[in-house]
């Protein structure tokens, strides 16, 4: 979550001991845990009466649901299937084997990863 290797960690604990003192030092880290533990508390609380309070349709809502990203990967990026009785679906991965984009000239490219590349819109120097 932080990206802090041991190095940091400690040179951050040689320089907590020099500003708060061995003497003060447990009781300030103490102090920081329990204040960490309420604040998880607090946030799994307000999570919980969240999800009471839009009823069981939003049961399954995840935070990460709310990320404009994630969001339109979700439901603008992720292939629509046909399951041949006139309902489309939505698959949660890519489609397999080889992938094609179209290019600016209409025609399509296959890479070599199997990745698809991103259409190119046409460029107009007169444009710009």
């Amino acid at each position: 979550m932080f990206d802090i290797g041991i190095g940091e960690m400690i040179g951050l604990a040689i320089v907590a001991l020099l500003v708060f003192g061995p003497e003060r030092l447990p009781k300030v880290a103490a102090d920081a845990g329990r204040m960490l533990r309420q604040l998880r508390t607090m946030i799994s609380g307000a999570r919980d009466d969240l999800q009471e309070s839009l009823g069981p349709e939003f049961k399954d809502l995840e935070l990460s649901d709310l990320n404009p990203r994630s969001f339109v990967r979700k439901h603008l990026l992720d292939p629509v299937e046909d399951d041949g009785n006139g309902q489309v679906t939505q698959s949660g991965h890519a489609p397999q084997g080889p992938a094609r984009a179209v290019g600016a000239n209409g025609a399509g490219s296959s890479s070599a990863e199997g990745k698809a590349t991103p259409p190119t819109a046409p460029f107009d120097p007169d444009a710009t």
